[in-house]
């Protein structure tokens, strides 16, 4: 899985808040979350990238900006070497089709007015992925993809459970043939009884169809299951990136360790009272300075105060930006 699919390039994405009369007259400037600040990261062919972190962190504003429903404010996002910002016409329309979305949450992403035959329907017809006498045929396979029954075609949404909500959004997004699913909390807004299910079968639909996954996700245990590579995001940054097994065994940033300490433990020796991080994320209105984790970094120096590191190599493919030349989670001490 050496060929780059997609990529970001040192992207950044600002929401100004509303620029009032009263602030203008005082000469404040417009203030903005700074949701992404630049973020990089490859996607290779057929891999599953994993994406962490807290909640706030901009995970799900990457995910929007790699499909374009953000633009971005600065920086590149890259498909198959082609900056898509630049992308008009037909080439945008081939693009939106070969990058799809499955969204948060299966309640409003599908129309309650249309049935789920309707639902397909308008997308095989809008990128003409079938001729008109064949849309059936193709609705009844698409359903069949994702274990529903011929039936669930006349059903309006509010007719479903929540899971089965999600497999028709997985099969519109199926429907016009994708290369590379983006999957946004996929299984956040469902009952722990059914995301083992749905995220099994994503897991086999990749393997069936060849797909490429950005798994955006908070609960580390699914993303340990489904990804090859997780990248860590803190504060719109990416922190750390690397092979699965290796960030789960042999994490080189202190908020990665954060978070698999964060993360429940059912065997109760292998529970800790040591504190991975402290205080609370601080406002991505006002950064800090230096190190964005430098203000809850229990491993915090001088340095970090002041300059901003910068992903560099702690393995074959396993990068963190970190100024510790070797990061050892046992230790504790606060260094500052």
């Amino acid at each position: 899985m050496t060929d780059i699919i997609l990529s970001a390039q040192n992207v950044s994405k600002e929401f100004l808040f509303p620029h009032s009369i009263l602030a203008r007259i005082r000469g404040e400037p417009p203030r903005a979350v700074h949701a992404l600040n630049g973020v990089s990261l490859d996607i290779a062919k057929g891999e599953t990238l994993g994406i962490v972190g807290e909640s706030g962190c901009g995970k799900s504003t990457l995910a929007r900006c790699l499909v374009r429903l953000h633009e971005t404010d600065g920086g590149r996002i890259m498909f198959e070497g082609a900056d898509v910002s630049h992308l008009q016409g037909p080439a945008r329309r081939t693009f939106n089709r070969r990058v799809q979305m499955i969204f948060q949450d299966p309640y409003s992403s599908l129309n309650p007015r249309m049935t789920v035959r309707q639902i397909l329907s308008e997308a095989l017809r809008v990128h003409r992925m079938r001729p008109a006498a064949q849309i059936d045929a193709r609705i009844a396979e698409l359903l069949d993809l994702v274990r529903l029954s011929p039936d669930a075609a006349n059903r309006y949404p509010h007719e479903f459970s929540g899971g089965q909500r999600q497999r028709i959004g997985i099969a519109r997004a199926l429907s016009v043939e994708p290369e590379v699913l983006v999957a946004d909390e996929l299984v956040s807004a469902l009952d722990v009884s059914v995301q083992a299910q749905v995220v099994n079968l994503l897991l086999e639909l990749q393997d069936r169809l060849h797909l490429t996954v950005v798994f955006v996700a908070h609960d580390l245990r699914l993303v340990r299951h489904i990804s090859h590579r997780v990248a860590v995001m803190y504060l719109g940054t990416v922190v750390e990136n690397g092979p699965t097994a290796e960030i789960f065994a042999h994490p080189n940033h202190p908020y990665t360790n954060a978070l698999l300490r964060a993360a429940p433990e059912v065997n109760p020796t292998r529970r800790t009272r040591t504190v991975a991080a402290r205080g609370e994320l601080p406002s991505p209105i006002n950064l800090p300075s230096g190190c964005l984790f430098h203000t809850r970094c229990p491993h915090a120096m001088d340095r970090c105060r002041t300059e901003v590191p910068v992903l560099r190599a702690f393995g074959k493919n396993h990068v963190a930006a970190c100024h510790l030349d070797t990061f050892d989670p046992t230790v504790t001490k606060d260094t500052k």
